[in-house]
């Protein structure tokens, strides 16, 4: 069941490379990243609307949603922040450069939240593999953007 998680993620991972290109390409065209994450951003509440509409999920309770840590509430502006950075530097980097910069980023900051079990995930060292792993990705991300 394993291998079916990895191929979604490698799934998701392709949606957010194609997804920096359609923003970069829409940056050069409308000359300004920021519209060019905005309007990005309204496409993904438009989606999230008609999905909604769709399924019609009963709403979470008032007492649910105000008992949730603060953490819990930073995904939306943290998206539309990768959103904008992929607007602005995509077209700078090239997609593979920006995408593996990315993904060099990511593992940082899950190899920390990991090893200190942040936002409720659990604890995993850091382990020599786990730094080795890190430092080959951030190895390709110099290979990707330079050789």
């Amino acid at each position: 069941m394993d291998t079916l998680w990895i191929l979604l993620a490698t799934g998701a991972g392709a949606c957010i490379a194609l997804q920096a290109a359609a923003n970069g390409s829409l940056r050069t065209n409308l000359a300004d990243a920021r519209y060019a994450a905005f309007f990005s951003i309204c496409g993904t509440i438009l989606t999230a609307v008609v999905v909604m509409l769709a399924i019609r999920p009963s709403p979470p309770a008032m007492a649910t949603m105000r008992a949730a840590p603060w953490w819990n509430w930073i995904g939306g502006p943290l998206g539309a922040l990768i959103v904008l950075s992929g607007a602005a530097l995509a077209p700078r980097l090239g997609a593979a450069a920006f995408i593996a910069s990315v993904v060099a980023g990511q593992l940082l900051c899950s190899l920390l939240l990991d090893h200190f079990g942040l936002m409720n995930l659990p604890q995993q060292a850091l382990t020599s593999g786990r730094l080795i792993g890190a430092a080959m990705v951030f190895a390709g991300v110099m290979l990707v953007k330079y050789w």
